[in-house]
């Protein structure tokens, strides 16, 4: 059962507008589901996304921001979209160089709500 609730959930992600690749993580790193378009490192690609996401919720912790929804890492040809998903999880999502971030990241802060309620 939970391998068909995360299936879903990559597949909700994978399904938003621009995403080209994109991984359910744990907070510790582990990928728990994935659909990559490219041959890339996946446990590295799990441990720095969940390594990124907590030094990025560390620096909000110490200027004191209310809330840390996700982190943007923008490249010449891709994003990357870390965004928390509940105390277990993050989403990870590489975005197409043609698609406009901006517009992937409600649809995306949606699925990690209901990731939330979940899991």
């Amino acid at each position: 059962m939970l391998k068909e609730k995360i299936s879903a959930f990559i597949e909700q992600v994978q399904s938003i507008e621009g995403v080209a690749a994109c991984a359910l993580v744990s907070r510790d790193g582990i990928i728990a589901g994935k659909h990559f378009d490219r041959d890339l490192n996946e446990p590295w690609f799990g441990a720095l996304s969940a390594t990124i996401l907590a030094s990025a919720e560390s620096v909000g912790s110490i200027i004191h921001a209310k809330s840390l929804d996700s982190v943007t890492i923008r490249a010449e040809d891709a994003t990357i979209i870390i965004m928390g998903a509940g105390e277990n999880f993050l989403i990870a999502a590489i975005i197409s160089d043609i698609a406009d971030p901006t517009k992937s990241h409600a649809p995306m802060l949606a699925v990690a709500q209901k990731i939330r309620e979940a899991m």
